[in-house]
């Protein structure tokens, strides 16, 4: 072939090459448009439905701040102007909410701390110890968790009333410290991630099983603690049964309890319910943000091994 037929060929080959790279740069700008369009949709979605989920506690914050009759109104009014602070210090007028507030922090604590007490040292023993039974022990405690409340609740009644622990804090505390069958099984879960070769590195050079509870399992499974802190808080401080059954003086109500009892009391004052809702969680709404991340990882790490 001669360099002069050689030569349309080359710049066929020049011409063609530009008009590709044309066509695959619009091809990438509309993919790019299209997966921007797609993810601004989805942010739109999920904003609306996280909007959406909102929209009660944006009501609860609003009517604690209306005048009683702003509460029912048709068409309903979102804002009062000016808002009615005043409902929140009116609140402590009419029950002792300081009072409740102390009791339910009190519980909490102590139910917390029994719990990570507890069940880190029973999870510990059925996750690296070797013991007869312990494969029967851990499924027995496993079936504990399908038992009902309500079927325990006139035993532990009668147990309580004849040691004289009602109208105590004593039957909403002193349980946790003996171990609860949720909070076992994730700590349980928590530890099988933690490798095996560092227990027998701690066995090689001494250490006691104690040892390697709280120099080794401790440390490393903070977030694992933290997930069963949060959830025992949450359920300790949203307990409504409980106190119901074993509280029956008012100086030792709960906040959920004085929810129940300000409805009855209140006269359909809705405004105070509603500041008094509001004031109920946000110790939760703080300690989930103190603990969100190790809260996560916890989630996340307690599902890896079983």
């Amino acid at each position: 072939m001669s360099a002069q037929d050689a030569t349309p060929i080359g710049e066929a080959r020049t011409t063609a090459i530009p008009g590709a790279s044309a066509a695959a740069s619009e091809g990438l700008t509309s993919y790019r448009v299209l997966h921007i369009t797609w993810r601004v949709l989805l942010y739109a979605v999920l904003t609306l439905v996280g909007a959406t989920m909102l929209l009660p506690l944006l009501w609860m914050i609003s009517t604690s701040l209306k005048e009683p009759g702003e509460v029912l109104l048709l068409p309903p009014k979102w804002i009062s102007i000016p808002p009615q602070w005043g409902n929140y210090p009116r609140l402590f007028d009419v029950l002792p909410f300081d009072l409740f507030l102390i009791n339910s922090i009190k519980i909490a604590v102590f139910a917390t701390v029994g719990a990570l007490l507890s069940c880190s040292m029973a999870a510990f023993a059925f996750a690296r110890m070797r013991f007869p039974g312990k494969n029967i022990i851990f499924a027995i405690i496993l079936a504990t968790i399908m038992i009902p409340f309500h079927v325990t609740l006139i035993p532990l009644f009668k147990l309580y009333r004849d040691i004289g622990w009602l109208s105590t804090h004593l039957p909403l505390t002193v349980p946790f410290f003996f171990g609860t069958a949720f909070g076992i099984f994730l700590m349980r879960q928590f530890y099988l991630t933690i490798p095996q070769e560092m227990v027998e590195a701690a066995r090689i050079d001494g250490c006691s099983f104690i040892q390697i509870y709280y120099r080794i399992f401790l440390p490393l499974s903070k977030p694992g603690l933290a997930t069963l802190g949060i959830f025992t808080f949450l359920g300790s401080w949203n307990n409504l049964m409980g106190p119901l059954i074993f509280l029956t003086k008012v100086e030792t109500m709960t906040i959920t309890l004085g929810l129940t009892l300000l409805t009855n009391q209140s006269g359909g004052r809705w405004e105070l319910i509603q500041a008094g809702a509001v004031i109920s969680i946000l110790p939760i709404v703080v300690m989930f943000f103190i603990g969100q991340e190790h809260f996560i990882q916890g989630i996340a790490r307690t599902g890896i091994k079983g």
